[in-house]
């Protein structure tokens, strides 16, 4: 323990130790503060997370999915998704009508009509506090995670999503791609490029 700048402490250590106090910089000058990693993907999944949640309910789905998952990795502020996208050469915009044409068309096939888009949909239930996800939009989600360790340990982003979506062979994502006349391998592609800075 120091007692002050000119009294010896416990042990009788020398003033100026590593103990000294300093005196706090109030005005952040000359500091470059940066949140640990963690934190940073502890809140980029919380947005992640939270968005597709309401992408799911606003689609009448119980739980979201790698659409919604994509569809919420859109506007999260790093902005990588949507580069990811406009590099692959399609607009961002319209994966959301691919999505909703992907839908339609899976009930058509299992001879379910489906009335009028313009309908309401009933309210779906208030988020619980837990995170859940299909079975499909756990494996997208824990691929981006992997991505985001594997890469040079950078902050889990947007275009994490899409390249582990881009992975997707079947499903809703497959379909709207498919719908978008995108390829999967050149979007996973224009993905890491767009993560590398290339």
């Amino acid at each position: 323990m120091d007692l002050g700048p000119h009294r010896p402490g416990t042990w009788h250590q020398r003033p100026g130790g590593p103990q000294e106090t300093r005196p706090e910089n109030r005005t952040g000058e000359g500091r470059n503060v940066r949140l640990p990693r963690t934190i940073q993907d502890m809140r980029t999944i919380k947005m992640l997370l939270t968005a597709a949640e309401t992408e799911a309910q606003q689609s009448g789905d119980n739980l979201p999915g790698p659409e919604h998952l994509l569809l919420a990795a859109f506007d999260l502020p790093d902005g990588t998704a949507r580069r990811a996208f406009e590099r692959a050469g399609t607009d961002p915009a319209g994966f959301r009508a691919a999505v909703d044409e992907a839908h339609q068309q899976a009930m058509h096939d299992i001879g379910v009509h489906v009335a009028s888009a313009g309908l309401p949909l009933p309210a779906a239930a208030p988020a619980g506090g837990i995170y859940r996800l299909t079975a499909p939009g756990q494996e997208v989600f824990q691929a981006a995670v992997q991505l985001a360790k594997a890469g040079r340990r950078s902050p889990l982003r947007g275009a994490h999503v899409v390249a582990a979506v881009a992975d997707q062979e079947r499903g809703t994502v497959a379909r709207a791609l498919k719908t978008l006349g995108v390829d999967r391998g050149a979007l996973s592609a224009a993905a890491g490029e767009v993560l590398t800075g290339r």
